[in-house]
């Protein structure tokens, strides 16, 4: 079985909350579990002088999210565990894939919308205050991902617009360069990808309206208690729908713990009962994970050991990547181009797939020979993604030819069996691998 590689950052602009942990930290740490999984996790350093110019506050925040990684039981010997910045070959691939990125797609991204329809509603220029780190920051996140060719992002649902936009840059890329990038695809867990806050909007260091996630025990009970609940009664039913404390709870609870909490919600059960039984379950799971993260933090040479190791890890990958990606794109010594020129010839003489869009908005492929003619051709696909699906078939499966002969057409005058050949030849595979 294939080796699926999952990559999981996040950015260090403040102190790690109970959203982070249940919507991105646990179901990524649960991954490493898998044998056949390929773990990446990263510190997104470079992302959070976008939100803060805070030196200290970036540093700290560093620490107490890595510290947070280790208490919540991820491997660094297990997994590749790096900061963002000790890798620069991702900033010299941001520019490149700069360089395919259309200006229209960034101006599409959420977070550059928000900003400029709160500019709007205030009367301001739209780009006030709208940095060039925010309006960039969708091809920054797609370099952190495509750089290792990660298979699985987990994110939050108001982060799957990145990773579409990560595919469409690398399909681009492709399409020019050849296929350097795997497409990416978003990995939600449905119940918590975004977790309420305090006051009942999504748990987020913006909004002021998170809960710590390794608070003293006090604490964490006393801003349970805050959260904001409606003015019914003890014994009047209450709703689960919209309900901040039910969704919170959800998220730590059982399944079946979950059911009770919402038989009680029919039955009426007071808030200040309902915050007690979910204050009891969070810290549960957490208190073992609070008692490793501060014997993490008044350690950090611990945690800044584990970083460097996972940073020599990282880079023994994305060094020769970017190498390969440089001499892609035409970065290379014009002597070595000379001397090879031979073996640039001879590996010229594959087929090869090209992936591209046409004006009608939809995404499509083409096979061709060697010598440049066309074997294979796609009819149009919604979404790059299932372009690039179909083509991995073709690469991998058995078959795959007359599976989707639906969705192809062979260029007139060539015989199947000239295109399995060539398939063959290419490196892929319409037989049993």
């Amino acid at each position: 079985m294939a080796i699926t590689r999952f990559l999981t950052g996040i950015t260090p602009s403040g102190t790690p909350h109970l959203g982070n942990y249940a919507g991105m930290m646990r179901p990524a740490i649960a991954a490493t579990h898998n044998p056949q999984v390929e773990n990446f996790y990263f510190l997104a350093d470079y992302h959070a002088l976008i939100k803060t110019q805070e030196p200290e506050r970036v540093n700290r925040s560093t620490l107490e999210i890595a510290a947070s990684w280790l208490a919540c039981g991820l491997d660094p010997d297990k997994v590749t565990f790096y900061r963002q910045s000790d890798v620069p070959e991702i900033p010299e691939l941001t520019w490149l894939l700069t360089c395919v990125t259309g200006k229209g797609l960034l101006n599409r991204a959420h977070a550059y919308k928000a900003a400029q329809d709160k500019n709007q509603e205030a009367g301001r220029d739209l780009d006030d205050g709208v940095n060039a780190g925010l309006f960039m920051y969708p091809v920054l996140m797609a370099a952190d991902i495509l750089m290792f060719n990660a298979h699985k992002v987990p994110v939050g649902r108001d982060q799957v617009q990145h990773l579409e936009m990560a595919r469409d840059i690398a399909a681009s890329f492709n399409h020019l360069y050849g296929e350097h990038f795997t497409l990416p695809e978003a990995a939600i867990e449905e119940n918590v990808a975004t977790l309420a806050g305090l006051d009942g909007r999504k748990m987020s260091k913006s909004y002021d309206n998170t809960i710590p996630l390794f608070a003293p025990r006090a604490q964490l009970q006393k801003l349970i208690a805050t959260i904001v609940t409606d003015s019914r009664t003890p014994g009047e039913p209450k709703e689960v729908e919209g309900s901040a404390l039910f969704q919170i709870y959800q998220a730590f609870a059982t399944a079946e713990e979950t059911i009770a909490m919402r038989q009680a919600y029919a039955e009426g059960i007071a808030w200040g009962e309902a915050k007690q039984l979910l204050f009891e379950r969070i810290d549960r799971e957490l208190a073992p994970m609070r008692a490793r993260y501060e014997e993490l933090m008044a350690h950090p040479a611990q945690v800044e050991a584990a970083l460097v190791a996972g940073g020599e890890r990282a880079r023994a990958l994305s060094h020769p990547f970017i190498e390969r990606l440089r001499a892609a794109v035409g970065l290379r010594s014009v002597a070595a181009k000379v001397e090879k020129k031979g073996k640039a010839k001879e590996s010229a003489q594959l087929p090869s797939f090209k992936q591209y869009r046409e004006k009608d908005g939809k995404f499509y492929f083409k096979f061709v020979a060697a010598d440049g003619r066309l074997l294979l051709q796609s009819t149009g696909f919604d979404a790059p993604r299932e372009a690039g699906q179909a083509i991995a078939r073709l690469q991998h499966e058995a078959g795959a030819l007359q599976a989707l002969q639906a969705q192809l057409q062979p260029a007139e005058g060539v015989a199947p069996e000239t295109i399995t050949a060539a398939l063959a030849l290419s490196g892929a595979s319409s037989s049993d691998k």
